[in-house]
């Protein structure tokens, strides 16, 4: 489990094809050498990936192709910055929300707007996870924590703040760009209980 609260900005240094699938070699960062152990879960753009080796500075993971198939990671290149975030231990705070590091689908980044210091951003998620994202509650975009503004359809608009900009990856996402999302995981578990009293 994780909390969508990015810890460190990490980068590409290798990718490494294998027919459907791809070798990582990431810089990790401000993460410790014991966050980066073999075996241990890393939320890479959100998504749950597992430590295949530890290289000093860096650590590999493997993407398999249902994790390429599912999320925006296939599209990473040699020298991406990347958001970071190890598995959450019993003595952290939980500063942002529950994750899984299980991506739902990939959005679209529609618009896009300084607001002041601030930036607007409005995301196209797949019609099929809508019904999950409500005003005020949580989204995770790319591994970030992040609140609901307004939900419209399918499309939901967020305020990001200077903080945010300058410690993760959305800062510089442009329109078009595609991100990971993962919905509120008790939103799923609540239409799963609902469903078996129908």
């Amino acid at each position: 489990m994780f909390t969508g609260i990015i810890k460190t900005l990490g980068h590409i240094r290798a990718l490494e094809p294998c027919g459907a699938e791809t070798g990582m070699t990431i810089e990790r960062g401000s993460l410790s050498a014991d966050e980066c152990l073999l075996g241990a879960s890393i939320a890479v753009n959100g998504v749950c990936l597992t430590v295949a080796k530890c290289l000093g500075d860096s650590f590999r993971v493997h993407a398999s192709e249902e994790t390429l198939q599912c999320t925006a990671l296939g599209e990473l290149k040699v020298d991406d910055a990347v958001n970071l975030e190890p598995a959450l231990t019993l003595s952290e705070p939980l500063g942002g929300h529950l994750v899984s590091g299980h991506v739902d689908g990939v959005g679209h980044i529609r618009k896009r707007r300084e607001q002041g210091e601030s930036l607007f951003l409005a995301i196209e998620a797949p019609p099929e996870l809508a019904r999950y994202i409500a005003a005020k509650g949580s989204i995770c975009v790319d591994g970030i924590s992040l609140t609901v503004n307004k939900v419209s359809g399918s499309r939901f608009e967020l305020t990001l703040i200077p903080h945010t900009q300058a410690v993760t990856t959305i800062g510089t996402r442009q329109i078009g760009d595609r991100v990971n999302l993962e919905v509120d995981i008790i939103a799923r578990y609540l239409e799963r209980l609902l469903a078996e009293k129908a």
